[in-house]
């Protein structure tokens, strides 16, 4: 029996919430070391816009140009007790690997799986066997070991000289910003959603002075560090701030990291991942314990994501020496924003 689904083991338990971090460590690999090589075709990425974690693997996928080479299946924005459900494909199920949950084929290769069913996932279209959900591990992965199918001008979005330092502000972003809404919001116990919301308002500071005087987070492009601090501020506002109790402030109303966020979602391959509507139904629905009424709330106004942000006047080259990525196929686009009258 399996744990209840979840974004990646997420849920409410007294006192301090602790993420279940025990993922499926294989790798699909260049030189196949642990029995998957990279192969065009051969695998399918299962994700759900709804999903933070899952959104790296969209930009990511997005800004390498991988589309060809590896397939993707998209989860509707909730799920139940037992799994991510492909409920917006024609009889909810994925036209690809013929499944209607992604239990399904998690089940194919660990039939006893004892932890939650989580997205992303990497699954092998021909044995329909889940081969990784190590979220963290995917994107790099896909910037060092699909380079042979990288699309021409696909951005270096971990150069080896900077992985250091990358891997260095991924660590804090990811403890207290990334995890540290969750720790906010399932939070059973007063104290201990207190020291999370204070790590996690104190690092967004940090980010503040640190983003004040350079466009991007390591260097001067886009890097693994931002795909990774913009899909927890892309939901500040329209989740964190209320859903999970992050009100210090709106991410629209601390200035720097408001117009950081919104050059990077104006930048291709990263707004065109998000909807909206999905992030909201996913937490605002599925949280029952948080939001047992399932109302989701209108607002907040979205409009104002596609303002001006000023950012490129701290220079930098989000591309480097490479190229925007050219607009989705127009099976995975999102519904556009409308900007202001």
């Amino acid at each position: 029996m399996t744990k209840a689904a979840s974004e990646s083991g997420s849920y409410v338990e007294p006192g301090e919430f602790k993420r279940d971090t025990n993922y499926i460590t294989t790798r699909i690999t260049a030189d196949g070391r642990d029995g998957y090589p990279v192969e065009p075709g051969r695998y399918r990425l299962v994700a759900a816009r709804a999903c933070p974690w899952a959104n790296r693997t969209l930009i990511v996928r997005r800004l390498l140009g991988l589309e060809d080479a590896l397939s993707l299946g998209l989860c509707g924005p909730t799920h139940d007790k037992l799994s991510w459900t492909f409920d917006l494909d024609p009889g909810g199920v994925d036209p690809v690997l013929g499944i209607p949950r992604l239990r399904d084929a998690y089940l194919a290769r660990f039939p006893d799986y004892p932890r939650g069913i989580t997205v992303p996932a990497v699954v092998e279209i021909s044995t329909g066997q889940v081969v990784t959900n190590d979220y963290a591990r995917i994107t790099l992965d896909f910037s060092t070991e699909w380079t042979k199918f990288h699309r021409e001008g696909a951005p270096q979005l971990y150069p080896e000289p900077l992985r250091a330092e990358i891997d260095e502000v991924n660590d804090v972003v990811f403890r207290d910003v990334n995890n540290g809404v969750y720790r906010c919001g399932f939070a059973g116990a007063q104290d201990a959603y207190e020291a999370a919301y204070d790590r996690l308002f104190a690092r967004l500071d940090w980010l503040s002075n640190r983003l004040a005087g350079q466009r991007f987070l390591v260097g001067d492009t886009i890097t693994e560090a931002d795909v990774r601090l913009f899909t927890t501020l892309v939901r500040f506002d329209a989740v964190y701030h209320g859903h999970f109790k992050c009100n210090r402030q709106k991410l629209s109303e601390m200035p720097v990291l408001w117009a950081y966020a919104r050059d990077l979602y104006q930048t291709p391959g990263f707004g065109d991942t998000v909807d909206f509507a999905q992030i909201k139904t996913h937490y605002y629905v599925v949280h029952t314990d948080i939001n047992p009424t399932k109302v989701v709330p209108k607002g907040p106004d979205l409009s104002d994501w596609l303002t001006p942000h000023g950012r490129d006047e701290l220079g930098g080259r989000p591309f480097g020496e490479g190229t925007p990525p050219p607009p989705p196929p127009l099976s995975e686009r999102v519904p556009a924003l409308r900007g202001p009258a």
